[in-house]
């Protein structure tokens, strides 16, 4: 926008000029010839006043050869003096006829300006009363003298032009830079609503459309923030409502003659109670908090958590992550954080959903492997994969929102999906008869969540079979 508006006033204002400045220089041109011609008319008539006396007496000729010569100065017209007898004092016109039509029109007693042929000007003032006839005093102007000082006054104008446009650029420029950067802190207030940051609001500034683009797109943003607010709500409420069933399922719980299976639906009641409060927290979470989370650690928590159901199926896990290599070697390795921008609850939801395929679509006994890893770009890595007879044809769009080829809701590996694309990482699944099924979260890594000593996390609870 800027360097399109430069380039408009740049055009206008030379078009403007233009139109204004070729009149101003031919108007000079002919004011210069003008100015020239009166002063050599009035050169010729002081030289026709001053040797007319003398012209009267034939014995007076040196005293007009001397007037005429007292004229003809250098940069000054030639100034010659035709007598009646056709001689010359003076400097002689040359390459015409020294008594021209013009000349015998002046004897008659006129006094007039003439453009010859051969270019520049004259001016012709009889003498009368001379000696033997009319004498003519003629003053011969070339195109040089006609037209002196009219580059000075052409590179004035030209220089007048280029200020006036190098000031309408300059305004243009302070005009332009105005409008780019309202537009420009506008956009970028579009780009942190884009992001999540529902507190951004724009600055109405600039022009009247661009404060009505402003103070409309504030409106929006408030809107929004209302409009999601209000849908976190009504997902806490609905969460809420869930406890009421929960609570009654715990009390019947409570109420079985067999200990043992009291304590595991207790248990199972109380990891369900958590989810509901997971649900309800999430739903009340400001939208513009950042988001941190732990992959290396909630991975190990949820493989922990399905371990007892995977024993039970007869299968073997195993989670890898990557630990501080300068440990010492008598002590246990430490795990290394690899913080990732994900609320928790999302990344153990996504976690469940692959760990979940791994349970109810593979047979029993089928190992499978968790591994979190950073890869040399800078990213963060979570690979579930099996050693199963891979995935049918009927799973061929698995990781497609309500498409399942098991008779499931098809939710699950969309779940793992939006995740990872919603962070800005991307998800990848592979399958083989032979190699079984791999599938792969990438998430950008993120600068640690703050240390909050006062939150404490309850352990988990896995299922029991």
């Amino acid at each position: 926008m800027r360097r399109s508006l430069l380039l408009l006033t740049a055009a206008t204002t030379a078009l403007v000029l233009t139109a204004l400045l070729v009149p101003l220089t031919l108007l000079t041109r002919t004011h210069a010839a003008d100015r020239t011609t009166a002063e050599a008319t009035a050169r010729a008539q002081w030289v026709a006043h001053a040797i007319g006396p003398a012209l009267a007496t034939p014995d007076e000729r040196e005293t007009a050869e001397q007037t005429v010569e007292s004229v003809n100065t250098q940069d000054l017209p030639s100034t010659s003096l035709v007598l009646a007898d056709g001689s010359v004092i003076g400097p002689d016109p040359g390459g015409a006829p020294r008594v021209t039509d013009a000349i015998r029109l002046a004897r008659t007693g006129r006094a007039f300006t003439y453009e010859p042929s051969t270019g520049g000007r004259q001016v012709l003032v009889p003498v009368q009363g001379a000696a033997g006839g009319t004498a003519v005093v003629q003053v011969t102007l070339s195109e040089k003298q006609l037209h002196a000082g009219t580059m000075t006054s052409w590179l004035v104008l030209a220089g007048i032009g280029v200020g006036l446009v190098l000031i309408g650029l300059l305004l243009a420029d302070r005009l332009g830079a105005r409008l780019v950067g309202a537009t420009r802190r506008l956009a970028r207030t579009a780009d942190r609503l884009a992001a999540g940051d529902l507190t951004a609001r724009a600055t109405p500034e600039g022009p009247p459309e661009l404060r009505l683009v402003a103070g409309q797109l504030n409106h929006l943003a408030t809107r929004i923030d209302e409009l999601l607010t209000a849908e976190r709500e009504n997902a806490a409420d609905l969460a809420h409502r869930l406890r009421t069933p929960v609570a009654a399922l715990r009390l019947d719980a409570e109420t079985l003659r067999d200990s043992e299976e009291a304590q595991r639906i207790a248990a199972d009641v109380a990891a369900l109670e958590r989810s509901v409060d997971d649900v309800i927290r999430k739903a009340r979470r400001p939208f513009r908090d950042a988001p941190y989370a732990d992959l290396a650690a909630v991975a190990r928590e949820r493989a922990a958590f399905w371990l007892p159901l995977a024993e039970d199926q007869g299968r073997t896990t195993e989670t890898e992550t990557e630990a501080e290599t300068e440990a010492p070697e008598e002590a246990a390795p430490v795990p290394v954080p690899v913080p990732v921008p994900v609320p928790e609850d999302d990344l153990t939801a996504a976690i469940d959903a692959l760990i979940g395929n791994v349970l109810d679509h593979t047979p029993q006994g089928t190992p499978f492997r968790i591994t979190v890893r950073t890869t040399p770009a800078g990213h963060a890595e979570l690979t579930v994969a099996d050693e199963g007879p891979g995935l049918p044809a009927t799973y061929a769009d698995a990781a497609t929102r309500g498409t399942s080829g098991g008779g499931s809701t098809g939710l699950g590996l969309d779940i793992a999906r939006r995740t990872a694309e919603s962070a800005g990482g991307t998800f990848d699944m592979t399958s083989d008869a032979n190699r079984g099924t791999r599938v792969t979260l990438t998430f950008p890594l993120a600068p640690p969540a703050p240390a909050k000593p006062s939150e404490t996390r309850p352990g988990p609870t896995g299922p029991t079979g």
